[in-house]
C-alpha cells in the first residue's frame, strides 16, 4: 500500500487525467449500455426451458412468457354467449393475430365456462406472443395487441388488456429515468449524513469519488454486455449499491485522514498514514465484497451468473477509486475542503466511546440482547416460501387492474393469467382429458386451429385455479407433471410455473456450494487481516445470522404483509421471489462485512499497540461506531430509493437489503460484535503458526494479556501489514 501511494502521490496529474476520461466515456456510453441489458431468466438445461424451446420454435409465441389477456365487456342486456356476439368478439381478438405470429385461444374457440364470468356480460382472451427482451416491460408487440383489440371493438363494448406483465408495467417510466431518480433521492440522503459526520465540505470527496465509481462501472458493464447477457438489475446495482459502497470505503479512509492531520501530520504524511491503516482496510472490504457476488456464478444460473460478473465489479471499481484518486485529491484540495472545520477526528466522540465501555463492561448482556435480536428477526424465516408475487400486489389501479378484478370478481380464478403449457404427439385429447380432472386444474384447452396444432404437435393449455408462482398454483404444475410422467405423447411442460419450480430447485441445489464457497475465502481473507482464528470465524457465523434476521424481515414484511401495504401501497405477496433471497445473501453477506473489517481492524490495531483486549475493544468500537453507522445510513438510504421503483421483485430484494444493512450495523457491529470479542478476551488474538505461514503474516499466541513478559508486543503500525516481527 505504501508503494502505491507513493506512486499515486508522484503521478497526481495523470491519475486525475486518467479517472476523468474513464467517468466521461462511461457518462457518454450509460444509456447505450442499460439498453443492452436484459430482462430474461432463462434456465437452459432445465427441462421447463426445453419444452419452451420446443414451443416457441414450433409455434413462435407461448412457452415461458405469459399471455397478454384482453377482457372484454358486453353493454347490458347482452351476453357473450349470444350467436351475434360471439361473432363480434371473434373479429376483436383475431385483431391479436394480424401478425401472424401470435396464438390466441377465447370461449368462440373452445366453448369453455372458464372464459365467461358469472353474470356472462365479460369475457377474455389468452394471447401468446413471441418473446419479450424489452427491459421496460412491454413490447411494441404488447402494445401493439392492446391497441389492436381495443380499436376492433364496437362502440359501447369495454375493452381492458391485463396479464402478469401488464399488472407489473403499469405506466412504466422511460428507460432509465426510474434509476436516475432514485440514484438522485440515494445522494441527497447520502449528502445529509455526510454533512452530519464532516461538518465541512469534505463532503464532496465522497459523493465526488462515487460518482467517478458508478460511471466507470457502466463503461466496463458495457464491455461485458458484448461477451454475455446481463440482466437489467445490474442497472440499480452499480447505480445504487455502487453509490453507498463507495461513500463507505471513502468514509473510512476520509475519518483516518482527518486523525492524522489532527495529530499535526502535514496533507501527504496525513494521506501516507491514512492509506497505510484504512485503506488497507477498504482493499480487504472491496475484495470480500467481490467474492460473495463472484460466488454466484457457480450456481449454475445465467441470470445470476450475469449479476455476479458483472455486480463484482461494483466493489472493486469503488476500492480502485478510493486508494488511487482519494489519496490525490485529499493530497490537493482536502485542506482546503475542511472548512468550517466543527468537527475533527483527534479524540473519539464522547458519546461513543461511553457507548463502548459500557459494552465491554456488560458484554455478558449485550451479546444475549444483540443474538436474541437476531433470533427473533431470523424466526419469521422458518416459514419462508418461495415463488413469484400474486396478481393482486402488482398494480393498485390502472386498466390492467380493473380487467383483472372484472374477472376475479365475476368468478374467472387468476390462475388463467399463469396458464401451463404441455406440448404434446398426436392428437391431444387424451392428454387434455387427464390434467382436466386434476385437483387445482379450472380447465385445459387445446383448440383446433393450426395455431395450436403444427407438425404433428399440439399445445395444451392448463388453466390453474391459483396462479403458478404461489404455493398452491406449484403443487397443481407438480400435480400435472405427475400425472403425465409416463406419458410418451408428451414432448414436454413448461410455462411460468413450471420454470418457477425448475429455477428454485436449479439455485438453491447448488446454494450449500456457494455458500462454503463464500465462507471459506471470507474466513481466510479476514484470518489474514486480522491475524486471528477466531475473529474470522466469529465474522463468518455472525453474518449468517445477520443474513437470516434480513430474510425473517422479509417474510414478515412482504410475505406476510406486515408494513407492505402501509409503506409501498402493496398487498402481502405470499411468497418471496424465488431468487431474491439467494441475490440478498451474496450483497448483504459482502456488504456487512466491510462492517466487521472496519471495526475489527481497528480493534486489532488498539490491540497490537496496548495488549489489552478490554482497552482495544472500547477504542475500536469508539472510533469507528459513527463512520459505520453512517455508512449503514447511506446505504439504507439508497436501498429505500431503490424500492421506490415500480417493480414488485425490486421493492422485496431492495426491504431486504435495506434492513439487512440496518440490522447489521446497529445491533451486530456496535453491540453483538464488541460484546463478543470482549468476552472472548485473549483467544481473539490466536493464529497458529502452520496457518499463519500459509497466509504470510506473523502468528499469535493467545498468551495471558496480564503476563507483560509473554505478551506479544507488535510496534504501532498499519493494521494488515505482513512485515511484522516474528
Amino acid at each position: 500500500m505504501r508503494t502505491l501511494v507513493d506512486r499515486v502521490l508522484r503521478h497526481k496529474l495523470l491519475v486525475v487525467l486518467a479517472w476523468v476520461v474513464l467517468a466521461v466515456a462511461g457518462a457518454a456510453t450509460a444509456s447505450h449500455t442499460v439498453s443492452r441489458l436484459t430482462d430474461t431468466y432463462a434456465m437452459p438445461g432445465q427441462p421447463s426451458f426445453t419444452a419452451d424451446s420446443k414451443i416457441l420454435a414450433a409455434y413462435g409465441a407461448g412457452g415461458g412468457q405469459e399471455p397478454i389477456v384482453p377482457v372484454v365487456t358486453v353493454p347490458q342486456g347482452k351476453s357473450v354467449r349470444d350467436a351475434d356476439v360471439q361473432s363480434q368478439l371473434t373479429r376483436i381478438f383475431e385483431a391479436a393475430t394480424n401478425s401472424g405470429d401470435a396464438r390466441v385461444v377465447d370461449y368462440s374457440m373452445t366453448h369453455d365456462a372458464v372464459f365467461v364470468t358469472a353474470d356472462g356480460r365479460s369475457t377474455f382472451a389468452l394471447v401468446f406472443t413471441p418473446p419479450n427482451d424489452k427491459q421496460d416491460g412491454l413490447s411494441a408487440r404488447d402494445r401493439a395487441v392492446a391497441k389492436a383489440v381495443s380499436a376492433a371493438a364496437p362502440a359501447g363494448w369495454t375493452v381492458r388488456v391485463t396479464g402478469m406483465r401488464e399488472l407489473i408495467n403499469t405506466a412504466p417510466p422511460k428507460k432509465g429515468a426510474g434509476v436516475v431518480l432514485e440514484s438522485m433521492i440515494g445522494a441527497l440522503g447520502a449528502l445529509v449524513i455526510l454533512l452530519f459526520v464532516f461538518a465541512s465540505f469534505l463532503v464532496v470527496l465522497p459523493l465526488l469519488v462515487a460518482g467517478v465509481s458508478i460511471l466507470t462501472t457502466f463503461l466496463l458493464l458495457g464491455a461485458l454486455t458484448t461477451l454475455t447477457d446481463v440482466s437489467f438489475i445490474v442497472e440499480y446495482l452499480v447505480a445504487l449499491i455502487g453509490l453507498g459502497v463507495a461513500i463507505d470505503y471513502s468514509l473510512l479512509v476520509l475519518t483516518r485522514w482527518r486523525e492524522e492531520r489532527a495529530r499535526g501530520a502535514d496533507r501527504e504524511q496525513a494521506v501516507v498514514a491514512a492509506m497505510c491503516a484504512a485503506g488497507r482496510s477498504v482493499v480487504f472490504s472491496g475484495l470480500t465484497v467481490a467474492v460473495a457476488l463472484l460466488a454466484l456464478v457457480v450456481l449454475r444460473v445465467p441470470f445470476l451468473s450475469s449479476i455476479g460478473y458483472a455486480g463484482v465489479l461494483v466493489p472493486l471499481v469503488s476500492t480502485t477509486v478510493a486508494v488511487t484518486l482519494l489519496p490525490v485529491l485529499l493530497a490537493t484540495i482536502g485542506p482546503k475542503l475542511e472548512w468550517p472545520r466543527r468537527r475533527t477526528e483527534a479524540s473519539a466522540g464522547r458519546a461513543w466511546r461511553a457507548w463502548a465501555d459500557f459494552v465491554q463492561r456488560r458484554r455478558v448482556i449485550a451479546a444475549v440482547v444483540g443474538i436474541g435480536v437476531l433470533v427473533a428477526l431470523a424466526i419469521p424465516l422458518l416459514s419462508l416460501r418461495l415463488g413469484e408475487p400474486r396478481s393482486s400486489t402488482l398494480a393498485k389501479a390502472g386498466d390492467a387492474r380493473v380487467a383483472l378484478d372484472t374477472l376475479t370478481g365475476g368468478g374467472v380464478p387468476s390462475g388463467v393469467l399463469t396458464p401451463i403449457e404441455v406440448l404434446v404427439k398426436g392428437d391431444p385429447a387424451g392428454v387434455t382429458a387427464k390434467v382436466a380432472g386434476i385437483e387445482g386444474v379450472s380447465s385445459a384447452v387445446a383448440p383446433n386451429t393450426p395455431a395450436f396444432r403444427h407438425g404433428g404437435t399440439a399445445v395444451v393449455d392448463v388453466l390453474p385455479v391459483a396462479e403458478a408462482g404461489q404455493g398452491s398454483g406449484r403443487a397443481t404444475v407438480r400435480a400435472v407433471r405427475d400425472e403425465l410422467a409416463g406419458d410418451a405423447t408428451v414432448l414436454g411442460i413448461g410455462g411460468v410455473g413450471a420454470q418457477s419450480i425448475d429455477a428454485v430447485r436449479a439455485i438453491y441445489g447448488r446454494f450449500p456450494l456457494m455458500l462454503a464457497l463464500i465462507a471459506i475465502v471470507t474466513f481466510l481473507l479476514l484470518a489474514r487481516a486480522l491475524r486471528s482464528v477466531l475473529l474470522a470465524v466469529k465474522a463468518v457465523v455472525v453474518n449468517l445470522l445477520s443474513v437470516a434476521a434480513a430474510y425473517g424481515v422479509l417474510v414478515l414484511v412482504w410475505q406476510n404483509g406486515h408494513g407492505s401495504q402501509a409503506v409501498w401501497g402493496v398487498a402481502s405477496t405470499g411468497v418471496i421471489t424465488f431468487w431474491v433471497p439467494v441475490f440478498v445473501f451474496a450483497f448483504l453477506f459482502g456488504l456487512s462485512m466491510d462492517y466487521e473489517v472496519f471495526i475489527l481492524t481497528r480493534i486489532r490495531e488498539a490491540y497490537d499497540r496496548s495488549g489489552s483486549t478490554a482497552d482495544a475493544t472500547v477504542d475500536g468500537l469508539a472510533r469507528t461506531g459513527r463512520l459505520v453507522t453512517s455508512a449503514a445510513l447511506i446505504l439504507a438510504f439508497a436501498f429505500f430509493a431503490m424500492s421506490t421503483g415500480p417493480q414488485t421483485d425490486t421493492k422485496i430484494m431492495a426491504t431486504g437489503l435495506g434492513a439487512g444493512i440496518l440490522v447489521d450495523a446497529y445491533v451486530v457491529r456496535t453491540l453483538l460484535v464488541p460484546a463478543l470479542v470482549a468476552l472472548f478476551g485473549r483467544w481473539n488474538w490466536w493464529l497458529p503458526a502452520p496457518l499463519a505461514k500459509l497466509l504470510r503474516v506473523a502468528p499469535s499466541p493467545a498468551v495471558s494479556e496480564s503476563s507483560t513478559s509473554t505478551r506479544l508486543t507488535l510496534p504501532a503500525q498499519p493494521v494488515g501489514d505482513s512485515r511484522v516481527p516474528s
